[in-house]
C-alpha cells in the first residue's frame, strides 16, 4: 500500500465477495471529519458498484469504531452560521441513506467505543457485529447538541421508549444490553472476534446476491406502511424473486437432489 493510500481517511479492501471499509483516523478515534465523511461517501458508492462485491463491512483503525462527530469542525460551523452547519449535516446524512439504499448488506464490526455519530454510523447498518468490549451511546445532550440525523435508524433498531433514554440520557452501554435493545445484531467472543465476524460476513456473501438485495429492499420498504400494503409488496417480491436465474436454478437443484 502506498503512503497516500494508507494516510486516506478512508482505507478499502476486498477479499471474497466482502469489501472493508476502514476508518482511518486512529489518532483521533476515527472522528467523522467532513474529508472522512466525504470518503466514506465514495467509498460506498464504489462498492455499490463492484459486481465482486457482495457484502460491505465498516470498521474502525485502532482502538475504536468512531468517536462521532469532530468537534473542531462543529465549532468552525458554528462560527459561519446555519447554512455551514446544515451542509455538513447533510452530508453525513446522505451517507446514512446510502448505506440504507445500497443492495448490497452492510455491516458494522465494532471494537471499542462507537459514540454520537459514529453510534448512528453503527445503526444505520444493517448489521451490527460487536466485540464484548464496545460501548455504545448518544452524549450529544451532554454538550447541548441532538443527535438529530440518528433518530430515524434508532427508532426502527430499538423502539420509542429506548431510543428517547439514550439521546435524552447521553449515557454509555456496553455490547450486551446494546444488544437486548436491538442495537447490536450478535455479541461475537473477544478471543475469536475477528475470524468469527470474517465467517459471518462470508456467510451473507455467499448466499445468492439476488434474493439478499430484494429481501433487503423489501425489509426496508415496509417500514412504517399499513399490514396490507406490507402484504401486497412482499408478494410482488416473491413473484420477481422466482423468477430470477438464481432461484431457477436453486430450486431446480433442491428438487434433483431430493429426487436422487
Amino acid at each position: 500500500m502506498s503512503r497516500s493510500a494508507a494516510n486516506s481517511p478512508v482505507l478499502s479492501e476486498t477479499c471474497a465477495g466482502v469489501a472493508t471499509l476502514t476508518l482511518n483516523r486512529p489518532r483521533r478515534r476515527n472522528a467523522l471529519s467532513s474529508a472522512m465523511v466525504a470518503a466514506l461517501s465514495r467509498r460506498l458508492a464504489e462498492a455499490g458498484d463492484d459486481p465482486d462485491v457482495r457484502v460491505v463491512a465498516l470498521r474502525g483503525a485502532g482502538g475504536d469504531f468512531c468517536a462521532g462527530a469532530d468537534l473542531a469542525e462543529i465549532a468552525a460551523s458554528q462560527r459561519d452560521g446555519a447554512e455551514a452547519g446544515l451542509a455538513d449535516a447533510r452530508r453525513l446524512g446522505e451517507v446514512f441513506v446510502a448505506i440504507r439504499r445500497m443492495e448490497k448488506p452492510v455491516a458494522a464490526v465494532v471494537r471499542g467505543r462507537a459514540l454520537g455519530g459514529g453510534c448512528g454510523l453503527a445503526a444505520a447498518c444493517d448489521i451490527v457485529l460487536a466485540h464484548p468490549d464496545a460501548a455504545f451511546a448518544y452524549p450529544e445532550v451532554r454538550l447541548g447538541f441532538v443527535p438529530g440525523l440518528v433518530m430515524a435508524a434508532l427508532r426502527g433498531k430499538v423502539g420509542e421508549a429506548a431510543a428517547f433514554e439514550l439521546v435524552v440520557r447521553g449515557h454509555r452501554i456496553g455490547a450486551a444490553e446494546a444488544a437486548n435493545l436491538g442495537l447490536v445484531t450478535r455479541v461475537i467472543p473477544a478471543d475469536d472476534f475477528d475470524r468469527a465476524a470474517g465467517a459471518y460476513l462470508g456467510d451473507i456473501a455467499a448466499r445468492p446476491p439476488a434474493a439478499v438485495a430484494l429481501a433487503k429492499r423489501l425489509f426496508h420498504g415496509v417500514g412504517g406502511v399499513a399490514f396490507e400494503e406490507a402484504v401486497a409488496r412482499g408478494a410482488e417480491v416473491n413473484a420477481v424473486a422466482r423468477l430470477t436465474r438464481e432461484c431457477r436454478d436453486g430450486v431446480r437443484d433442491f428438487l434433483r437432489g431430493r429426487r436422487s
